[in-house]
């Protein structure tokens, strides 16, 4: 008899944990906990098909969910029936599981487990307080976790809204919902703290597809450094790490490694298994940030242009596994499609275009309102490794015959291509909308070239690498410490993405030309100067170890939290003023008349700047028309900010807010 997969003892742990507090230590037991139990159907799943490491668990569980979650929405339930679906999926793949043997460790996991969860208590430590786009995503988990017969327009912010295109399907925020079910913690400690259960995962995943593309442990250890320098260090206070929980964070620090992992693991072994796991890899990254699926197949797609000049017997597997990428993204973003269409920056008017580019003009060069592009220096703006990974995309055509090679220089190619010509940017921008497009400087594949770069150094300057790394770092450190602030400042040197996008066409020249490759000797060396080079980022991170928000000044009163969720019934509409609505969608699973439009979908139902006007009229003249037109049944006043005098009885009131019942 085989052993039973360590996996399963989440659901004792599980049952553990809920026995302790529900903070501090005990809560942050009971989020792991709850977690492992969310993705034990992805793992059992995945040793079934005989698929170990992380990223295929991690693709599984979210196919899986994305199953169980449909099943909610269209039998109208609460979204306990995911679990039932879930522990169904579980059962039938534990059977299975138990056949296979133990698929082969992947080496050094252990280690970068162990690091994670270092990194990831430390997160716990600069969590702060919620605000900005996490009390967006709050409000949606929050109804997910109260409400029954559940829709998916039931997740909206206005009961009279629409869908918001990028999060029409709630696969994350459900994540987060069943988090906080399993764990019988608030949804607001699983968005908090989430990201110190998911480091490990996202340390796990970026050595893994470090792995998988370096094929040399080296390389992968690279790559985990220079991913963590630049998301995580080099800004401070935790970086993006601290986002962990919010979708577009989690994509792309959990999905797309993930896919990368699987995508290389197939050109390397080609198996069907292996092309499902993709898909399912796609279908999880398009559900949870629908542009991050384009912006992922861009650089693969430059990868197999490139690859294909290299060695033509990667060729074929490289389509295929970009098939299996495209295809269920492809499927997933027809309809997203049509409900984007709506929106007023999917092929914007001129109004809407000069809006955008007053908005962005800080990451753009602007020639006419028809030409303009990314500046180039947004590929650096992240600080001292971006800058260097910059610099050591030309190296890559040193090791041409490389598979990290070819996607360091295609994938870099591609979304040069696409950002940097001005004649090109436009018409990219208004596919997927100015907001969007200019996320794609994020996909040049940095940390890999970082990582290769090392490599190709270290086989040249072999015992001068490590001195040279650390005194590189230090410079590029105090010169170029990042911009991590909304808009762009200084970013980093636009000559320094100049070199990377003509020097990676001439590699690309020279070595169709030449077909040379340097063997790659001493990566033990090239991990140690890229340990070495971040070491100046680490310090300055722990210099800047603090939470970047630890007060809200617009925070809700306990007592109207309190009384919002014992006095107001779920679904009804409440009336206040924008940043005040914000707050209460996400404390309480109620409907707004309006909320701050850069946090809104802006479609025709939404209408955000008109519902925006609307508010602000009503606190000017206090006429009650305008919340009964909006169908509210409940105000909010704000003491020091508003003196109407409103002929309604207050059914709640403290030193900061009343709250009125509005017949």
């Amino acid at each position: 008899m085989r052993r039973l997969p360590w996996a399963l003892a989440a659901l004792p742990a599980l049952a553990l944990t809920r026995l302790l507090p529900g903070y501090g230590v005990g809560l942050g037991l009971r989020l792991a906990a709850a977690t492992a139990v969310l993705l034990l159907p992805g793992f059992l799943l995945a040793r079934a098909l005989g698929q170990g490491g992380a990223a295929a668990p991690l693709a599984w569980c979210f196919g899986a969910l994305a199953i169980a979650l449909g099943a909610v929405f269209v039998l109208h339930t609460a979204i306990w029936l995911a679990l039932v679906v879930l522990a169904l999926l579980a059962s039938v793949a534990l059977p299975l599981a138990l056949r296979r043997p133990r698929s082969q460790a992947i080496p050094g996991r252990v280690i970068v487990l162990a690091a994670g969860i270092v990194f990831g208590i430390a997160l716990w430590h600069v969590a702060g307080v919620l605000g900005g786009d996490a009390l967006f995503h709050l409000a949606r988990v929050r109804k997910l976790d109260a409400l029954g017969d559940l829709h998916l327009r039931t997740l909206d912010e206005f009961r009279d809204g629409g869908l918001h295109p990028g999060y029409a399907f709630p696969l994350w925020h459900g994540f987060l919902a069943l988090v906080a079910k399993l764990g019988g913690v608030d949804p607001s400690a699983v968005v908090l703290h989430e990201p110190t259960v998911l480091a490990p995962v996202a340390f796990a995943l970026a050595y893994e597809a470090g792995l998988r593309v370096f094929d040399s442990i080296s390389g992968a250890v690279a790559t985990v450094v220079a991913q963590v320098a630049v998301i995580g260090l080099a800004a401070g206070h935790g970086g993006s790490y601290v986002s962990l929980a919010l979708p577009p964070t989690a994509d792309r620090q959990l999905f797309v490694p993930a896919a990368l992992a699987l995508f290389f693991a197939f050109v390397a072994e080609p198996g069907r298994a292996r092309l499902a796991a993709i898909a399912a890899a796609s279908l999880a990254l398009v559900l949870v940030h629908a542009t991050y699926a384009i912006f992922l197949c861009i650089p693969l797609a430059g990868y197999v242009a490139v690859r294909a000049l290299a060695e033509r017997r990667d060729a074929l597997p490289g389509l295929k596994a970009l098939a299996a990428l495209a295809a269920p993204a492809a499927v997933v973003l027809v309809p997203l499609h049509s409900l984007a269409s709506r929106t007023a920056s999917y092929t914007p008017s001129s109004v809407e275009l000069r809006r955008a580019l007053r908005q962005y003009a800080g990451e753009l060069d602007v020639s006419s309102i028809h030409r303009y592009r990314l500046a180039p220096e947004v590929f650096g703006r992240t600080g001292a490794v971006a800058v260097a990974a910059l610099l050591s995309i030309p190296l890559a055509g040193f090791a041409w015959r490389r598979r990290w090679a070819s996607f360091v220089l295609g994938g870099s190619l591609a979304v040069f291509a696409l950002t940097l010509p001005s004649f090109v940017f436009p018409h990219f921008a208004d596919v997927l909308s100015l907001s969007q497009a200019r996320r794609a400087a994020g996909f040049v594949p940095l940390a890999y070239a970082f990582a290769g770069g090392a490599l190709v150094a270290a086989a040249a300057l072999r015992w001068l690498l490590p001195p040279l790394g650390l005194a590189a770092g230090i410079a590029l450190q105090l010169a170029y410490p990042g911009d991590f602030g909304y808009g762009l400042r200084e970013g980093g040197p636009s000559i320094a993405t100049w070199i990377a996008a003509l020097g990676a066409i001439a590699a690309v020249a020279a070595a169709v030309l030449g077909r040379r490759s340097l063997p790659e000797r001493r990566p033990t060396l090239a991990a140690l100067a890229a340990g070495l080079f971040v070491a100046p980022v680490a310090v300055h991170a722990a210099a800047h170890w603090s939470a970047l928000r630890s007060d809200d000044p617009r925070a809700l009163t306990p007592g109207l939290v309190r009384a919002l969720r014992e006095l107001v019934p779920a679904r009804d509409v409440v009336f206040s003023d924008l940043p005040t609505s914000y707050r209460i969608a996400a404390a309480a699973p109620v409907y707004l008349a309006a909320a701050p439009p850069e946090h809104v979908a802006d479609t025709k139902a939404n209408r955000p700047y008109r519902r925006a006007k609307d508010v602000r009229r009503f606190f000017r003249k206090g006429e009650l028309a305008i919340p009964r037109r909006y169908g509210a049944r409940w105000i909010v006043l704000v003491r020091a900010r508003y003196k109407l005098a409103l002929p309604l009885r207050a059914a709640y009131a403290d030193r900061r807010y009343v709250l009125y019942r509005l017949r």
